[in-house]
């Protein structure tokens, strides 16, 4: 609509622009674009191939070169730890912090002075966002007495959340680290009036606020929307088939006692929701939280000191695409590459898992995983979660039986996932085990990372 000179069919990627600015109202100054096609377009930067290099589809991602001497092999998942979760919880983020390492610690059968890597995930100024209550290293270094050989606080790095400490102990630079994620977004929400504070108090957005806040794009559902309207134009899933998966989840965080959400949810509920960017509702949004969740991983040769390990039997992450959700060409294939990688680590397929913790920010995001992890077909996803028979504790592909971030509650970055599939697999989650659970999937995505890792039974 703010582009002029030229007929609308006539306009192609690469058409010339003059882009100038007009006084809009309140004194904003809105961006027009004037079409110059007498131009001559400027000649791409050569890369050394002639030209821009075109982004292969993600299902062509390039896999690992294959290898025998493999980092997994050098490390297991010795301890899973949280805090209190709950929509309110009256702790500071640094207590919650140390409340969910210790319990790590004890849960891997160590001490505290057996640490001796530390790492927070996401780091730098990240970290103190609104919601975000990781603090820094040095208090939780300070406030455990440690001595570490390894420590990782920076904002980019891991797609999945043992990654760094992983690869910290295969490679000799920690024995035992511990990796932490914390939030206080539900008492953000409450603080800013109801929800976090995304925006900026600034006068004028930069980076790439500057093309979200203007249009009122102020949180990720609204940027996953529209894909999710594709999704469901392109392949004919219903909402109904997405409530299937806030359905299902909630029954199993019936189960769990420290789900935020437990009580029973029908279909019609979920229809009855309020909408809050189409054709995503409340209910196919996670839920803002205050609580921390502690992983630590350890040399394998520990395996025989340590209470229960679990082993990671393969691991990927993929950064690709555009740095923006909504440059994305098709946002719904951002796990595709990884599990593409993660597949060709393992002799493991699809068929082998028994239990899967997929990322599931938006209940759309669950079926993209499903898709890219080869559990179903392109497009089918939809169908695959219809009814939520294949979800459930004894169906063919138990998922997020923890109730997932829709229900449990958001703690980021698949560190609950990764809580539930070690519980899983050492046959310690209680109500909602699922029997003979020997092998387990966990996805993760945030912006243009996107991990994907199998853990499996000692």
């Amino acid at each position: 609509g703010r582009l002029r000179g030229v007929e609308p069919d006539a306009v192609a990627i690469g058409l010339p622009v003059e882009v100038g600015f007009e006084p809009g109202p309140g004194g904003v100054s809105i961006p027009s674009f004037v079409a110059t096609p007498d131009v001559e377009p400027p000649t791409p930067r050569s890369r050394g191939n002639g030209g821009r290099k075109p982004t292969p589809p993600a299902s062509s991602s390039r896999s690992p070169r294959a290898t025998t001497d493999r980092l997994e092999d050098r490390v297991v998942i010795s301890g899973v730890g949280q805090s209190a979760i709950g929509r309110r919880v009256d702790r500071s983020g640094l207590q919650l912090t140390l409340d969910a390492i210790l319990a790590a610690v004890a849960d891997a059968g160590l001490t505290v002075d057996d640490l001796d890597g530390l790492a927070m995930f996401p780091g730098g100024g990240v970290a103190n966002l609104p919601g975000y209550a990781n603090g820094n290293l040095h208090e939780v270094h300070d406030a455990l007495g440690l001595t570490t050989t390894w420590r990782q606080g920076q904002v980019e790095g891991m797609a999945l959340p043992f990654s760094g400490p992983a690869t910290a102990v295969a490679t000799g630079q920690a024995r035992h680290a511990v990796i932490w994620r914390t939030v206080k977004e539900g008492s953000a929400a409450r603080n800013a009036g109801g929800r976090p504070a995304y925006g900026s108090t600034k006068p004028l957005a930069e980076g790439p606020n500057a093309w979200l806040l203007p249009v009122g794009m102020l949180s990720p559902v609204c940027q996953i929307a529209p894909y999710a309207t594709r999704y469901l134009h392109e392949t004919g899933t219903s909402r109904e088939q997405l409530g299937a998966i806030a359905v299902a989840q909630r029954a199993h965080a019936g189960r769990n006692p420290d789900a935020v959400y437990r009580d029973p949810m029908s279909l019609d509920d979920y229809l009855g929701a309020r909408m809050i960017s189409s054709p995503l509702c409340l209910f196919d949004c996670d839920v803002p939280v205050d609580g921390a969740t502690a992983i630590v991983v350890s040399a394998i040769d520990t395996a025989p000191d340590l209470r229960a390990p679990v082993r990671l039997e393969a691991m990927a992450g993929v950064v690709e695409g555009r740095p923006l959700w909504e440059q994305w060409e098709d946002l719904t294939r951002v796990g595709h590459g990884a599990a593409a990688a993660m597949w060709a680590r393992t002799d493991l397929g699809p068929a082998d898992v028994d239990v899967a913790q997929l990322y599931d920010g938006f209940s759309i995001e669950l079926l993209w995983w499903l898709e890219a992890m080869g559990f179903c077909a392109a497009g089918e996803g939809g169908a695959f979660v219809e009814d939520g028979h294949r979800m459930a504790l004894d169906g063919e592909l138990p998922t997020n039986t923890w109730g997932g971030q829709l229900s449990g509650g958001r703690l980021h970055a698949a560190f609950g996932h990764t809580a539930e599939a070690v519980r899983q697999l050492r046959g310690e989650a209680g109500a909602r085990q699922v029997a003979g659970a020997e092998v387990a999937a966990v996805t993760n995505v945030g912006g243009i990372e996107a991990g994907a890792a199998l853990l499996t039974r000692w």
